[in-house]
C-alpha cells in the first residue's frame, strides 16, 4: 500500500520545515517499516488527518483495530509517548505499546466524532471534565518541556517577526507572560495543545484526549487554549467579546483557576498564535486570532 501523506499535512510541515529536512520524503518508507515491524494489516490512512503526523488505521496480528501514528522529530514524538504512558489511558488515548522512535501505536478511538461536533454548552463541559483527569503530577525527573522554556522560545519568535501593527498587543502580551510566570501556582503535567477537535469519542470511556504536544506548568496555561475554541463563531457574533469574557469566568470557576491567570495566557497564547499564523502566509487566521486577543 502507498502511504501517501495528506495535503494538509504536507501543507503544515511546510510551513515551518527548517532547510534540509527530507522527513516528509522518507515518510512513505518509515511507514513501510513501522507497518512491518509490528505486522500490522493497514485499512487506510486517515484523511485530512493532522498537521502534525500520517495516522494509519490498522489492525493488530489478532484483528484489533489499532491506530499508528508517525511524527517528525520536530514534533517531539517521544515527549507524547512518555505523556501518554504516565496517564496511563486516564483522560487519554491509551499508548498500547512501549517502543521508542516517531512511531506510536495507538489505542483506536472514533476519529470522526470529537467533542466539537456537540452543541457548544456540552462541548466545553465534556472537554473541560476530560481536560480535568490530565492534569496529574509529572513523573520524577521528567522529560518535558516547561511553559515557561516553551512561551520563553514563542516569545523570542514574536518580537522578532511582530509588525508595527500588533506591537501593543505583542507588548501586553509578553508583559502578561512575565507576570504569570513569577509565581506560578502549581506545576502539573499539561497536554500542551487542547481544544475541543482533540477530544475524540471512545469505546473504553465516552471521550479521551488524542495529540498531547505535553509540557508541565500551571494548569491555566492549559486550559487558555480551550478559551478560544469556535473562535471564527465568536468573530462572527456581535456578542463575541462579551460572551469571550464570560467563558473565561466560566471555565476558571468549572476547574477552579484563577480567573485572571486563565485570562492573561489566553491573551498571550491568542497573539503568539496569530503572529505566528501571519509569519507563515495564513493570514484569515491571524486577523481572527487578533482580534480575539484584542478582547480580552
Amino acid at each position: 500500500m502507498a502511504f501517501e501523506p495528506p495535503q494538509r499535512l504536507v501543507r503544515a510541515l511546510g510551513e515551518t520545515a527548517a532547510e534540509g529536512d527530507d522527513w516528509l520524503e522518507k515518510l512513505p518508507e518509515l511507514a513501510q517499516q513501522a507497518v512491518a515491524l509490528r505486522e500490522l494489516t493497514v485499512e487506510r490512512v486517515q484523511v485530512p488527518g493532522g498537521r502534525s503526523s500520517l495516522v494509519l488505521l490498522v489492525r493488530r496480528g489478532d484483528g484489533t483495530p489499532a491506530v499508528l501514528k508517525l511524527a517528525p522529530p520536530r514534533a517531539r514524538p517521544e515527549s507524547e509517548r512518555a505523556a501518554l504512558a504516565h496517564w496511563g489511558g486516564l483522560g487519554a488515548v491509551q499508548l498500547l505499546e512501549p517502543g521508542d522512535g516517531g512511531a506510536l501505536l495507538l489505542e483506536r478511538l472514533h476519529p470522526e466524532v470529537s467533542v466539537r461536533s456537540l452543541p457548544e454548552a456540552r462541548a466545553l463541559l465534556e472537554a473541560a471534565g476530560t481536560l480535568r483527569k490530565l492534569w496529574v503530577e509529572p513523573p520524577g525527573g521528567h522529560p518535558f518541556e516547561t511553559v515557561a522554556a516553551r512561551t520563553g522560545r514563542q516569545a523570542e519568535a514574536m518580537r522578532a517577526s511582530a509588525g508595527a501593527d500588533v506591537v501593543p498587543l505583542v507588548d501586553a502580551a509578553l508583559a502578561a507572560r512575565e507576570e504569570l510566570l513569577v509565581a506560578p501556582p502549581e506545576h502539573r503535567l499539561l497536554h500542551g495543545t487542547f481544544r475541543q477537535s482533540k477530544v475524540l469519542s471512545g469505546d473504553r470511556m465516552p471521550w479521551l484526549a488524542v495529540g498531547p504536544d505535553p509540557v508541565v506548568g500551571e494548569c491555566a496555561f492549559d486550559l487558555a487554549r480551550l478559551v478560544r475554541d469556535r473562535v471564527e463563531d465568536l468573530i462572527a457574533t456581535p456578542s463575541g467579546a462579551s460572551t469571550t469574557r464570560r467563558r473565561v469566568k466560566r471555565l476558571a470557576e468549572s476547574l477552579e483557576v484563577d480567573q485572571e491567570r486563565l485570562r492573561g495566557w489566553t491573551l498571550f497564547r491568542a497573539v503568539e498564535s496569530g503572529v505566528r499564523a501571519r509569519r507563515v502566509g495564513r493570514v484569515q487566521d491571524a486577523e481572527l486570532l487578533l482580534e480575539f486577543a484584542g478582547w480580552l
